[in-house]
């Protein structure tokens, strides 16, 4: 599902006209990313989380050259669904 097909279903189940849920739908993406940008975590109960992960120093192969590179601490976003939305994902998905 892309975000045209999201803006659709919203639309066609809500009345709004498809610009304005565009518009609404950007502006939630941007808020959460934002909000991530920032280093806070956004919550959204009964659907998941929006987080930010550490992730530590490791050393990696550049298997072309043959040598090590150190890859440094940094943060990566990252969703953790609820447990309600996992549980109908389970028994729904076949």
């Amino acid at each position: 599902m892309t975000k045209a097909d999201i803006v659709n279903e919203i639309s066609k189940n809500t009345g709004i006209e498809k610009v304005t849920v565009q518009k609404t739908v950007e502006a939630f993406m941007d808020t959460i990313k934002g909000s991530l940008v920032k280093g806070k975590n956004v919550y959204l109960r009964g659907f998941g989380s929006f987080v930010v992960k550490k992730r530590a120093e490791k050393t990696a192969r550049n298997i072309s050259k043959n040598t090590t590179i150190i890859i440094p601490e940094h943060f990566i976003p990252s969703f953790k669904p609820s447990k309600s939305f996992v549980t109908k994902v389970k028994n729904n998905v076949k």
